[in-house]
């Protein structure tokens, strides 16, 4: 029994058992420097190294090479990150184009904070809101407009996002027969509709309605214009063969889905011109949100995605002011271009800001090639709890380090001690799943003349809570934009959205009616219809 002392305490003076979860082995030096310039994002944290506490700095030196945030719901992204992106943008001046998944959280308090920082900006910010739940707190906003679209690609690009948003399914399938052919479909009416009287009707619920014409009426119309007739030949090939029942099934798949977005509320606000999606022309500066809700997301998504691909175009230009884009929840909405902007924006000042999930959830969505893509470009990432090939994933991103390893032999005479070094990683999956709320692990990218040594960290993200609690009582609400009152006062927001609707499918009425009188009076069209 004295013997069995002996050894124990031999056993316990050597410490092997103080540190089971290798915590010591696996802490680090991070940044504690404050790496502020007139870009940057800077959060403040708290890290654990050689046995205690210390403050520290996560420095986004560099939006622009783009920034992904990721985690498990209540892990924290959104309340310590995303929240700090759009405040700390905002008090440096940048327009912003903010995609809120569960509106109005990220609005208000977008709004809130540019009406405390409009002094940060040479040129005052124009706030807009798109919202297809409540006309009254929506601007109106036609993404497809004329003055916008130089090309037919542009209509192309327009009718991928929208039918990709309402077939999620068909990312996977993209150069497929029957994905292609209601896209080009969608594409050539689009773009009849740009060259037709200058424009006047080019809107999407315009070319909603269009599409809803028999096709009888809709093809001799579209290949009556020169610049159509070639882009629509396959069609028009089918339809002189005889092929009706591949004809109409090429028009159900794009008639079908799209039927889900007729609504009075949605042409209203889609067929308005309030503002333009330039949000970063220095001229006329804007901060725009644009709200989904969940549980309307698969028609909203569409309607959404079309402005997300006409933004990326018109702000990805130079000589523009530096712009913010902030996209949480992001495989709710599929976002045409997004890796070519993440991989281009940077010479063009436009910082991108994406909120998802995990990775899994990312190539479910998207696809496992532009999920890898926006992986592999994104130089800034912040990760709270995320478990299985995410957490590896991330893991090996950090690296491993040189960490030291020790053993121990006792026997009846005497003990040992080796001591040996091996390289191990620096941030073990185990670790990364099963963070505590308010914990990140990441890298941050540098630039040349900012160096930053230590990019990694694993630390806690400081909020001081009862400051943002005090800032969230304080907000005001977005504001009524349109009041929809008649001369006496009574509401009429009903009336008026209805009577819109009724007017878009008027208008594609007399303008299919006036098409087609005029090519049965031109003898050199008049063979287009048939029957």
């Amino acid at each position: 029994l004295l013997m069995g002392g002996v050894w124990m305490s031999r056993l316990l003076k050597n410490n092997l058992m103080d540190d089971v979860f290798n915590t010591e082995n696996e802490s680090f030096m991070q940044e504690t420097r404050l790496m502020e310039n007139e870009y940057s994002v800077n959060l403040p944290t708290r890290f654990y190294y050689k046995k205690r506490w210390n403050k520290g700095w996560i420095n986004v030196v560099n939006p622009f090479r783009a920034s992904m945030v990721l985690g498990t719901p209540g892990s924290g992204k959104s309340y310590a990150i995303v929240n700090n992106y759009i405040k700390q943008q905002i008090e440096k001046g940048f327009a912003m184009y903010i995609y809120d998944y569960k509106f109005p959280d990220l609005s208000e308090i977008a709004y809130n904070h540019l009406l405390h920082h409009l002094d940060a900006y040479k040129v005052k910010p124009q706030f807009y809101v798109i919202n297809f739940d409540d006309p009254r707190k929506s601007h109106r906003c036609n993404p497809i407009n004329p003055n916008f679209m130089t090309d037919i690609s542009d209509a192309y690009e327009s009718a991928y996002t929208i039918m990709l948003n309402l077939n999620r399914s068909w990312i996977q399938k993209q150069g497929d027969f029957f994905v292609e052919s209601p896209i080009i479909l969608l594409a050539a009416i689009i773009w009849f509709l740009k060259i037709y009287e200058n424009g006047k009707y080019c809107t999407f619920p315009h070319a909603i309605e269009f599409l809803n014409r028999p096709y009888a009426q809709i093809f001799p119309i579209l290949t009556s214009y020169d610049e159509l007739a070639n882009y629509l030949s396959p069609f028009m090939d089918a339809w002189e063969g005889g092929a009706q029942d591949q004809l109409q099934g090429q028009i159900a798949s794009a008639k079908i889905p799209l039927s889900r977005m007729i609504s009075p509320a949605l042409y209203w606000v889609m067929t308005g011109d309030d503002f333009s999606l330039d949000i970063n022309n220095p001229n006329e500066p804007k901060i725009l949100v644009v709200g989904n809700n969940p549980d309307r997301q698969n028609i909203y998504s569409a309607a959404l995605g079309l402005y997300n691909s006409r933004i990326v175009k018109l702000i990805n230009k130079k000589k523009q002011l530096k712009s913010s884009v902030i996209i949480d929840e992001l495989p709710t909405i599929y976002f045409r271009g997004l890796d070519n902007l993440i991989a281009t924006a940077r010479s063009n000042k436009v910082a991108v800001c994406l909120g998802f999930q995990d990775f899994s959830q990312l190539t479910r969505d998207y696809g496992d090639k532009e999920s890898k893509v926006i992986q592999n470009t994104v130089g800034n990432v912040l990760s709270g709890q995320v478990v299985g090939e995410t957490a590896k994933t991330l893991s090996e991103r950090f690296g491993k380090v040189l960490q030291q390893r020790q053993s121990m032999t006792i026997n009846r005479n005497d003990k040992s001690t080796s001591i040996s070094t091996q390289m191990d990683s620096l941030i073990p999956a185990s670790k990364i799943s099963n963070l505590t709320q308010g914990m990140f692990v990441g890298a941050v990218s540098d630039n040349f003349d900012e160096r930053i040594d230590q990019k990694i960290f694993h630390a806690e993200i400081v909020v001081d809570s009862a400051k943002v609690s005090a800032e969230m009582k304080a907000y005001q609400p977005i504001p009524v934009i349109v009041d929809f009152k008649n001369k006496v006062g009574s509401d009429n927001l009903k009336e008026t959205i209805e009577a819109n609707y009724r007017k878009v499918k008027q208008e594609i009425l007399s303008l299919v009616d006036s098409e087609i009188q005029k090519i049965k009076n031109d003898p050199m069209l008049s063979n287009l219809i048939k029957g």
